[in-house]
This record gives structure tokens, sequence and C-alpha cells, in this order.
């Protein structure tokens, strides 16, 4: 039986698309709002498909969440860091947002992989009722990730213009202040994530020295 090249699965070459057009929408974000917002929407929204192509082709593989992973983390972290030079008094926060969506990912990630290599019982966010609907429910997950990128990019449109009225109102201003609730939950699930990544993290030192004591 030949090896199959999981770089050339269907989700994978979506995931490449994704990083194709972010890299094209990072050229154009400091000049043209209309190409960079294209590229940039076009990016998040295929992360939808190449998970419904990852499960409809069974071809959900390591490699290809952590290109999923990759791609989510560098495009907010990049119009973070865009924003912050349209709204220099803001930086702080900006810097803040980026330091905890890279961090708190980061650490849970790299807590879960070691997590199995373990049979220790570690702290289960999935068992708390609200965590779990955000774990479990794809249609929660999908509008809790769309509203944060909401945020974000209705900063971005704002530095430009304000869009379309609606009874007299901008639709980028009425997105924005609709979403601002949305990223501010996300962030604190983030930290949230990143406070039980360290228990765990904890119990694995714990473990290891045991181990080590007994030896």
């Amino acid at each position: 039986m030949s090896s199959e090249n999981i770089f050339l699965f269907v989700p994978n070459i979506i995931g490449y698309g994704r990083i194709i057009l972010a890299i094209i929408s990072f050229y154009f974000m400091p000049t043209n709002y209309v190409v960079a917002t294209a590229c940039y929407v076009l990016s998040a929204l295929l992360d939808a498909f190449d998970g419904y192509a990852a499960r409809y082709f069974d071809q959900s593989t390591k490699f290809g969440a952590m290109l999923d992973q990759l791609t989510d983390r560098c495009g907010t972290m990049c119009l973070c860091a865009v924003l912050i030079s349209f709204y220099p008094r803001y930086s702080f926060w900006l810097l803040l947002s980026m330091t905890i969506d890279i961090a708190c990912h980061w650490i849970f990630l790299h807590t879960s992989l070691l997590q199995g290599k373990s049979s220790h019982k570690f702290v289960d966010m999935s068992e708390n009722p609200i965590m779990n609907l955000y774990y479990t429910n794809r249609t929660v997950l999908f509008w809790m990730c769309f509203g944060n990128e909401a945020f974000y990019c209705a900063l971005y449109l704002l530095h430009f213009t304000e869009g379309p009225l609606i009874l007299g109102i901008s639709l980028y201003r009425i997105v924005l202040y609709l979403s601002t609730p949305v990223a501010l939950i996300k962030s604190g699930i983030s930290l949230l994530h990143l406070f039980v990544a360290s228990k765990n993290l904890s119990i694995i030192d714990v473990n290891e020295r045991r181990r080590e004591k007994r030896e």
C-alpha cells in the first residue's frame, strides 16, 4: 500500500489557499481596504470549509490542524499590528489582545499534546456546561470566532470609511458595537484556557518529578 501524501489532502490545499489570501490582504492593508478586506474575510470563511472537507473526505491530520491554528493566529496578529499603526492611542489594548491570543492558544495546544502522553487526571473544562457548549456546538464556536473577527475588521474599515448608513448609523459602527462583547468574551475564554492549561502543565510536572524520584 503506497503511503498517503497528506500535504495534498483537500483540507490542506484549502489551507494553503487561506495563507495566500491572508498574505495578499497583509500587502494591501495599509492602502487598499477593499482588496484587503475581501481577501482577509475570504481567508477566514474558508476556515469553516477546510474543517468540513477534513470530515467529508476523512482527511483530518495533525498537520492540517496546526496549519489551521497558525493561519488563524497569524492573521489576527497581523491585522492587530496594522490597527496599532491606525489607532496608536489604543496600542496597549491591541498589544494585550495579541499577547492573550498567541500565548493562550500556544500553551493550551502544547499542553494538550503533552496530556496525550500521560494517563494522569487533568482539569477538564468540558465538564462546565458553558464550556461544553463552546467545545461541542459548532454553531456557537463559529459565531464566537466570527464575532471576534468582525470586531477587528470593523475597526479596520472605520479607519477608511463609515460605510453604508442604516437609520443614520454607520453599518461598520453597528458591527463594532455588536461584536465588542463577543471579542471580550472570546478573550476571557482564552484566559480561561491559559489558566487551565497552566494547571494541567503543573500536573504533568508533578507527575514527571515523582517518576524521576522513583527511578
